[in-house]
Order: C-alpha cells, then structure tokens, then sequence
C-alpha cells in the first residue's frame, strides 16, 4: 500500500508540471502545448524502447491496440478537449469540471469494480469523496474568481454558442479520463507480465504517429485560416522545444510509469481520489511561480483535500496488502 501511495504521489508531482506550461509560454494557443508534450513523450519513447526492446518486441497486437486507444483516449483526447473548451468558454467552467475527476473516477470504478474485492460500501466510501469533493469545490472557486479578474481586464467575452460548446468538450474531457485509468488499471492487473514502465513506454509509441497527425493537421488548419501562430515552434522556439522535452519526459512517461505502478498496488476508487495530488502540485509550482501564497479558501480547500486523502486510505487499508 505504502508503494502504491508513493507512486502516486510521484506522478501527481510530475502531473502537476503541465500546469505551468501556460503560464510559462502564454502566447502559445494550448492545443500547441498537448501537442507539442506528445509528440515529445513519443520521441524520448523511443529511447527506453530501445534499451527495453525485449519486453516490448513480445507485446501482442491486442497489448497496442489497448496502448493506442488508451494514448488516443487518455492522452490526446482529452488534453485537446480541454485546451479547446478553455479557449471557448474561457479557463472557470471547465477547470471546474475536470477538477471532480477525483470524486467522477471514484463513483465509477466502485459502482462497476473490476473485481469485487476493489469495491467498498457506499456509506463506507462517501465522506472522503464528499471531504475532496468540498476541497476542490474551496480551491476552485478561489482560483476561478482569480481568472475571472484577469479575464475581465483583459476585456475577454464569449458567445453563447462557444460558451455551451466549450462546457460539452470539457464533459467530453471529462469522460475521457474516467475510461483511462479505470481501463489502464484493469489491463495491467490482467496482464501482470507487463511491467509499467513497459507499457508507459508502449503508450509512449502509440501516442507518437497521432500526435504527430493531429500535430500537423493542425498546422494545415491555421494555414487555410489563416492564423498569426509561427508554426511549429511559435515566438519562442527554444523555450517551446525546452519544457516540451521536460514535460513529455517527466508529466508522461515517468508520471504514466509511476501511475502504472500505483495502478498495481491500489483499488481504482481509491487510485482516483490521490488525482488530488496532481491538484495539489499544480497549485504549489503556480504560487510558487507567481511569488505569491495562497489565501485561506485555498488553504482551507488544501487542508480538506488532504483530510479527504487520509479518510479514503483508512476506507480500503483493510483490503491492501
């Protein structure tokens, strides 16, 4: 249990450094930054595919059928669902909606378990989602009024047609990511001789000709359009090219190797509710980036979230080695 929670932890460290990615390279249209990371976790892919080429060249045709629609799914999906339903309804609204994967995952993977020893009593299972749930609500709202601000000197608005199509995609997203890991999770215990770092690896050349794909079909689309973007490499390619490479190392294959790892060792409904580190890393890299500290609603929200943690751990230790 204790590898599980650690492992955990480590990809919700590593998740969290796709946050910063806006911050730093603002002028960069968000599609551009998903797919810029994987296409970049696609390439490093390839290293530890070489050094790891026994155990991938025996993977079977339905392991990279599973690895492709779990990258197509999981990873490309849902990030281009998001960056495209930040940029039409703005970030508050689907920021709000992807921050309940935490209690979303949880709900699911113990409604349909995989088996019936990864599943809890309802009336076990609802304080520590609901503790998370209040949590993220508290942490939303104080960042999300935060946006607003900025937004609001910016002049930003939004029609209602993009408003109600960005609100659809961030439910996409948000579909999109409860089948992940609940499906990841469920392949690798079916397939314990697939080793994690392993199938990140696969995912990793999985995701690489569609990143590819999307990556320049998207340069097609703002040559027709258009578009002011210099693409690929934007305003500031050195910078672009830098955190990709740091991002597509270190928020994709170490965090989906370390997740795979927890993956292993932990019951999806309590794997899903430590996504909650991803939130909390993504909050400390962008205070720490803005210099500032957090007010008493985050800190408050942060308090709950880690209150929520320890009661979800307590509800499964009984059924972890």
């Amino acid at each position: 249990m204790l590898s599980g929670l650690l492992c955990a932890l480590g990809a919700g460290l590593m998740w969290g450094l796709v946050f910063i990615a806006p911050l730093m390279l603002p002028d960069y249209p968000g599609i551009m930054l998903s797919f810029g990371r994987y296409v970049a976790f696609g390439l490093i892919a390839l290293v530890p595919a070489l050094l790891d080429r026994k155990r991938v060249t025996v993977l079977t045709k339905s392991d990279w059928r599973a690895a492709l629609k779990l990258s197509l799914i999981g990873n490309l999906l849902y990030c281009a669902a998001l960056a495209t339903a930040i940029q039409l309804a703005d970030a508050p609204l689907p920021t709000m909606l992807i921050g309940t994967l935490p209690v979303v995952i949880s709900v699911f993977s113990n409604w349909s378990p995989g088996h019936a020893a990864e599943s809890v009593a309802w009336r076990r299972l609802a304080p520590s989602l609901i503790i998370i749930l209040i949590g993220i609500l508290c942490v939303n709202a104080a960042e999300l009024a935060h946006m607003r601000a900025a937004a609001s000197e910016a002049g930003h608005t939004r029609s209602m047609f993009d408003y109600v199509l960005g609100c659809l995609l961030a439910l996409g997203g948000v579909a999109a990511w409860t089948w992940y890991p609940i499906v990841n999770a469920r392949y690798l215990r079916a397939n314990p001789h697939i080793s994690p770092s392993t199938w990140a690896t696969a995912q990793g050349l999985a995701t690489l000709p569609l990143a590819l794909l999307g990556l320049f079909g998207y340069g097609a689309y703002l040559k027709l359009a258009g578009g002011s973007y210099a693409f690929p490499f934007g305003p500031r390619p050195l910078q672009f090219v830098g955190l990709m490479l740091v991002i597509g190392l270190c928020a994709s294959w170490i965090g989906i190797l370390l997740w795979n790892k927890a993956s292993q060792h932990l019951p999806t409904a309590l794997l899903a509710q430590l996504i909650v580190f991803e939130t909390l890393s993504a909050l400390l890299y962008a205070f720490i980036f803005r210099g500032a500290a957090p007010g008493m609603q985050v800190m408050a929200g942060i308090a709950l979230l880690c209150i929520g943690i320890v009661f979800g751990v307590r509800t499964f230790q009984h059924q972890i080695p």
